[in-house]
């Protein structure tokens, strides 16, 4: 659920196939793993929800997914020019690939 400007409003979401989803958590915990701790929520029972997500074309319910996209960085940082100091990188997430380094010769 997000804000709106008249109340709350049900955020919908796409499996890696495009299908339009609705997705639900059996824990706060398991909301919070996915979604980060700012992400509202209220409690529905699963014919509230389906009755909520059918008129949108959600047939599909998602259970505690495993795999969502990163919330994009707070910050861009852009480019820098030569001669400028080299910002401060953050650290990658667990288990991300590491970057390829440039060669030293």
């Amino acid at each position: 659920m997000e804000d709106g400007r008249s109340g709350m409003r049900l955020r919908m979401f796409r499996t890696p196939l495009g299908t339009r989803t609705a997705v639900a958590f059996t824990s706060q915990a398991a909301l919070v793993r996915a979604l980060g701790p700012e992400q509202k929520w209220v409690r529905l029972g699963e014919p509230a929800l389906r009755a909520l997500t059918a008129p949108l074309g959600a047939e599909r319910i998602t259970v505690d997914p495993l795999l969502t996209a990163r919330r994009p960085y707070a910050h861009f940082t852009p480019p820098r020019s030569q001669g400028e100091p080299r910002a401060q990188q953050r650290p990658a997430p667990p288990g991300a690939p590491t970057p390829p380094q440039p060669a030293t010769h």
